[in-house]
């Protein structure tokens, strides 16, 4: 059963975690637009996207899928696909949507990690299941759409995820104030994956061949 903590995280985060889940579906609802598929096919994309990854994070802990159980998440995400439906393409151009993206990243990161932690998940496993909020949603919307995934490229974008998570977890262990610990976690994160996009921050490949 989840502890008390959980009851905290719609009050601090709730709309936060609606806006994540908004930019993860405009992520998806825009590549289906490139490929130019129809509104059917953008609508799904927006949906996998928007909830993928927390709703593998709520299988593996044994949670409520979320989404399921909360009636604005799907409504949120089929209005992504209408927007994107609707307005020119080039709108969404240059780097608006990474950065926004960037914020939907860390935040997820850090509400997963919490929600594991407040199901009583271990904290290196909860770090892991926040990684896997803030990452999967993607990486399902890249296999779908046929396309190397983000995580098979070396720029700092699942890094940026694992800092939050991990900070997140730590920071809990020691016992400091949830918010605190939380906001602290997103923005370390953010600020990670931002200097990813500005500077384009990588890791290096395997060369040993």
């Amino acid at each position: 059963m989840p502890s008390t903590e959980l009851t905290e995280l719609p009050a601090l985060l709730g709309i936060l975690d609606l806006a994540g889940i908004a930019i993860f579906a405009l992520s998806g609802a825009l590549l289906a637009a490139r490929l130019g598929q129809t509104f059917v096919t953008l609508s799904f994309f927006a949906v996998i996207t928007g909830v993928g990854g927390g709703s593998v994070r709520d299988l593996l802990i044994g949670a409520p899928v979320f989404w399921i159980h909360d009636p604005w998440v799907a409504p949120v995400c089929l209005c992504v696909a209408l927007l994107v439906w609707f307005t020119p393409h080039r709108l969404w151009d240059g780097k608006l949507l990474e950065w926004a993206d960037a914020v939907g990243l860390s935040a997820y990161a850090v509400l997963g990690t919490a929600k594991a932690l407040s199901y009583g998940v271990a904290p290196v496993t909860a770090a892991l299941m926040g990684v896997i909020s803030g990452c999967v949603g993607g990486v399902i919307r890249d296999v779908l759409a046929g396309r190397p995934s983000i995580i098979m490229r070396p720029e700092l974008y699942v890094t940026a995820a694992a800092l939050s998570a991990a900070l997140c977890a730590a920071g809990t262990e020691l016992g400091l104030t949830g918010w605190i610990v939380w906001l602290a976690s997103a923005g370390a994160g953010f600020c990670l994956r931002g200097a990813a996009i500005h500077w384009g921050l990588g890791l290096p490949a395997y060369r040993h061949r």
